[in-house]
């Protein structure tokens, strides 16, 4: 069972991505993407009073566990922000394959705070998944002084936060139950939320972008925020039911569900999306993609 919820999130994340790219690119080219997050936010904000009547004991924890629990969810939406302004200014399926690094932070930081070992083939499949993101961070010369630096640098900084957040988030889980402690990254990434809406800059963006494209936006987004929150809610119950550096493995394989829906997009309504499919585009990024894949096997084998 932990491989059916493990799969859900990569298919939700591939999907949304590529909704994430056309809501940047639609409505989001003269506004801070930062307002973006505004909309997840809320969204969590919304089902708080369901999961508590769901579960009447989202206060039992101690202050420090809700601290905590709270704090991860503050650390998911900062990710985000720096996976939206990667996304910002490159291609779907360039930006996917570099979330694939969280698995390598997700191995080192479960051993560390969870004390999940691995074996020699999840070190392999580590340095695989590793050595496919290097290569897809090259651009089309393959030199090493393209390589994207700022790109990198940015889904590093969101592949360590989320897989801190994630990895709190199963050592509160199995201590404190699922939903109390979702419960309570929901307002972490409430306050997130709130706290983006103080800044007066924001906050006029937000309003001006609600005005402007009240129904394309919350519907589009409303529809994108549940599919990405789907996807999230399955990777994080698969957690409680095997290792997390395992389930981490396992949805890495977003890459090729990624690259699969951004090359049929362009094929077929490149009005939603584009991108480089040329013939050396398109080997290079398939090349990736099989490594990425390998790694991600030869880790859920260890």
């Amino acid at each position: 069972m932990w491989l059916i919820f493990a799969l859900v999130g990569p298919v939700c994340w591939a999907v949304s991505t590529h909704i994430d790219k056309y809501l940047v690119d639609r409505y989001f080219r003269d506004s801070d993407i930062a307002v973006l997050l505004v909309f997840t936010s809320l969204l969590g904000l919304l089902l708080l009073p369901f999961i508590w009547w769901f579960e009447p004991g989202v206060f039992a924890p101690s202050w420090r566990s809700i601290a905590v629990m709270t704090a991860s969810g503050v650390m998911y939406i900062g990710a985000m922000l720096f996976y939206l302004r990667a996304i910002q200014s490159h291609e779907a399926s360039v930006v996917a394959p570099l979330f694939q690094t969280s698995t390598i932070f997700t191995f080192a930081l479960a051993y560390i705070l969870l004390g999940e070992i691995l074996t020699w083939k999840a070190a392999a499949g580590t340095v695989l998944i590793l050595a496919g993101v290097v290569f897809l961070s090259l651009d089309r010369s393959l030199r090493l002084a393209s390589f994207r630096s700022k790109l990198v640098l940015q889904m590093l900084a969101c592949t360590f936060i989320l897989a801190l957040a994630n990895v709190l988030f199963k050592f509160y889980a199995v201590a404190d139950n699922f939903w109390t402690t979702t419960f309570w990254t929901f307002v972490g990434e409430a306050l997130f939320g709130i706290a983006i809406l103080a800044i007066p800059r924001y906050r006029k963006q937000f309003v001006q972008l609600v005005k402007t494209n009240t129904g394309p936006l919350l519907g589009v987004n409303g529809a994108n925020e549940l599919i990405n929150l789907g996807g999230g809610l399955g990777v994080r119950y698969a957690t409680l039911l095997a290792p997390v550096a395992l389930v981490s493995a396992v949805a890495s394989t977003t890459t090729l569900f990624v690259f699969a829906i951004g090359t049929l997009l362009t094929l077929f309504a490149p009005h939603l999306s584009h991108e480089d499919i040329s013939l050396g585009n398109l080997a290079r990024k398939a090349i990736a993609a099989v490594v990425v894949t390998a790694g991600v096997l030869l880790a859920q084998g260890g």
